[in-house]
């Protein structure tokens, strides 16, 4: 009896699902908008990006302070538990982000953390380097033009293994060359990795409108803006350049 109960409440609880899921995923574009925005930035949306980073900043050099793991993850938890979420029979349907981010493939920058926000606020384009990959470029291009994303961020960070990777002469593989090739190209004599990378993120910037028309226009039009920063592994801040 009792598993056939279990069996009973588990399938009505499948069927609960699936109807919400169902429901959101035919619901027209004006009915998903709401919900889509409710967690949407009122202003300027790098403005809010700062804001929230400062928040996890704090946070961040906060949990440094503690010995244990556990304790670490409760003082970032605390920090991003006041942020809300996005309904996720809502994400199913469709996605409404507010910025966009090109940053780098490095494990150490999760975007959503790093600006406190949730899923369905950021639209993430990565590569080793941050570099402008035309894969990248096009995925910028659709969020612009589909997703209706008014701000692109290219974020380097410190520490960069693939600006390093460009400053060095030891040998690489024949794709690792091409992915450090635009790196090194905008590098300067006597750059070190800390301007390299603040160089790099501001040469992505400036290719993104150079390579693609789309957005050289979106730009030109004011319907998105474009800038650049530089993350910090050890402070958590995100520095505009």
């Amino acid at each position: 009896m009792g598993s056939s109960r279990r069996e009973l409440l588990q399938w009505v609880s499948w069927l609960g699902s699936s109807w919400l899921l169902e429901r959101a995923t035919t619901a027209p574009a004006a009915a998903l908008a709401p919900p889509l925005d409710a967690c949407r930035p009122v202003g300027d949306p790098l403005l809010a990006l700062q804001q929230g980073n400062a928040r996890f900043a704090a946070a961040w050099q906060q949990a440094a302070t503690q010995h244990e793991p556990g304790q670490r993850m409760a003082v970032l938890q605390q920090v991003l538990g006041e942020h809300c979420q996005v309904d996720p029979m809502a994400l199913a349907a469709a996605q409404h982000p507010w910025a966009a981010v090109l940053t780098c493939a490095d494990s150490r920058i999760p975007l959503e953390w790093i600006f406190c926000v949730g899923a369905g606020e950021l639209f993430g384009v990565r590569s080793a380097g941050n570099t402008a990959f035309d894969a990248g470029v096009a995925s910028l291009e659709y969020a612009v033009e589909q997703l209706g994303v008014p701000l692109i961020l290219v974020m380097g960070h410190s520490g960069c293994g693939a600006v390093r990777a460009a400053l060095s002469d030891q040998p690489l593989s024949p794709l690792q060359e091409q992915l450090v090739a635009p790196i090194r190209a905008c590098l300067q004599p006597g750059d070190d990795l800390s301007r390299a990378v603040r160089r790099n993120a501001c040469s992505t910037a400036q290719q993104l409108t150079a390579g693609s028309d789309l957005l050289r226009q979106a730009q030109a039009s004011g319907r998105v803006q474009i800038a650049s920063g530089c993350f910090d592994l050890a402070t958590g801040r995100m520095e505009l350049l």
